[in-house]
């Protein structure tokens, strides 16, 4: 197979000889799945059946590329694990084309220091780079998932028709947790889900270049927009939010709506925060997670945002000075960021009024804006009980909200309304 001079270049200086794919195919594929995986001997058949439930023709054109990995310290429990799910690989019959990436075995286990959930991801992706059929018309697709997940059995039809359709580079697919049962891990991730849909909801009401999900399971990109951006990063968490960040300072994020990946919501030791240290956090009662951001901190983004990208006003000085009257906050912040540098150093010497987008573009990305809200938070607008900001922000956005509560926290079921009611809006 003839790679692409671009990719070629990619592999050739930033991919490692310390890995390789085992259980190879001599074919070449249009999308390739990649899941990290660490002591998950008990979900990955799960992940694999519902895949095994697609289409015939889309499982002939996919890969799926486990990444099996550990770190040198990683305990004998752990280890054990990993050996065993790599004896499952080995001798699996499947409809699914399965290759996988030894990456706990010793000798090929990751380093302390960098190995991580960013790691694995990108030992798998870097690795699928070398399977595309780079000769087919139809679009390749990297997608990402985790093996605690599973899908709809229209999941890699929908992802490769709206990939084509609307010629995507980059896109996220939409997600659901498991919320039925009253068990205590439920309840925790009705809370930690409500959370993320109301930030993202928060961030289209501020009308956000990067008001979307960030979620690992949920990631697709092509192989030309990965080597792009040069690829997925080594964060040991995170690693979702900033390789997204990266692919949406240069493409538009895609959003997949028309089918669903189901996450676990089990807590989880895997990584040091997200969705497995928050149902944690949950479970052990060691923070309040009824609280979300104050909507008036959105409010203060959305009115930032509209003067930021104003390219009506010539005169880009002035932002600091219109910043002071938007909000005290804003301009404390955006001078604690160098804002002013920003401006003297990029936006004043540039002439080209394209280019000046691009650039407001990048400085404030993704990072910069949570990190604003943050502020907010921290320094005027607390977080509030979390159904209040529900019921303010849809009122704010003039979205219809018709359920009733009686108390701050209410009862389970209208907690999960809320959550359905959430999940709709950005359906």
């Amino acid at each position: 197979m003839l790679i692409p001079d671009k990719i070629t270049a990619y592999i050739n200086k930033r991919t490692s000889d310390i890995w390789k794919i085992e259980n190879d195919y001599p074919k070449y594929f249009q999308k390739i799945i990649i899941v990290p995986s660490i002591a998950e001997s008990k979900n990955l058949p799960v992940l694999i059946n519902s895949l095994e439930q697609n289409d015939e023709l889309e499982l002939l054109n996919t890969l799926l590329l486990i990444v099996v990995n550990n770190t040198v310290s990683s305990t004998e429990e752990v280890k054990n694990d990993n050996q065993k799910t790599i004896d499952y690989l080995k001798n699996i019959n499947s409809r699914v084309n399965i290759s996988f990436i030894d990456a706990c075995s010793a000798g090929k286990e990751m380093d302390d220091k960098n190995g991580g959930v960013g790691l694995a991801r990108k030992i798998g992706m870097d690795l699928a780079l070398t399977k595309f059929d780079y000769y087919s018309l139809n679009k390749k697709i990297m997608i990402c998932t985790d093996a605690d997940c599973n899908v709809e059995p229209y999941y890699l039809t929908k992802i490769s028709q709206e990939f084509n359709r609307n010629n995507y580079e980059a896109a996220v697919v939409n997600f659901a947790h498991d919320i039925k049962g009253d068990d205590e891990e439920t309840k925790a991730i009705i809370c930690y889900e409500i959370f993320l849909r109301y930030y993202v909801l928060g961030l289209n009401f501020a009308k956000s270049d990067y008001a979307f999900h960030t979620i690992g399971s949920t990631m697709l990109s092509t192989p030309e927009a990965y080597v792009k951006v040069e690829g997925m990063n080594k964060r040991k968490a995170a690693e979702d939010f900033y390789f997204l960040e990266k692919l949406a300072k240069i493409y538009p994020i895609g959003e997949l709506k028309s089918t669903y990946v189901y996450p676990s919501k089990r807590g989880s030791w895997r990584v040091p925060f997200g969705t497995g240290r928050s149902v944690d956090r949950f479970l052990t009662n060691t923070k309040d997670e009824y609280l979300l951001y104050d909507p008036k901190s959105f409010i203060v983004l959305k009115t930032w945002l509209q003067v930021f990208n104003d390219n009506s006003i010539s005169n880009q000085s002035d932002l600091i000075r219109i910043s002071k009257n938007i909000h005290p906050a804003l301009s404390d912040f955006l001078s604690q960021q160098d804002f002013g540098n920003f401006i003297n150093k990029v936006l004043l010497k540039n002439n080209n009024p394209n280019e000046i987008e691009k650039q407001k573009h990048f400085w404030f990305d993704a990072f910069r804006t949570l990190k604003l809200i943050h502020y907010l938070r921290d320094e005027t607008y607390p977080n509030i009980n979390m159904f209040d900001a529900i019921d303010e922000l849809l009122k704010m956005m003039n979205i219809g909200n018709n359920i009733k509560r009686n108390s701050a926290i209410p009862e389970l079921e209208i907690q999960k309304e809320y959550l359905k009611l959430l999940r709709k809006i950005q359906s």
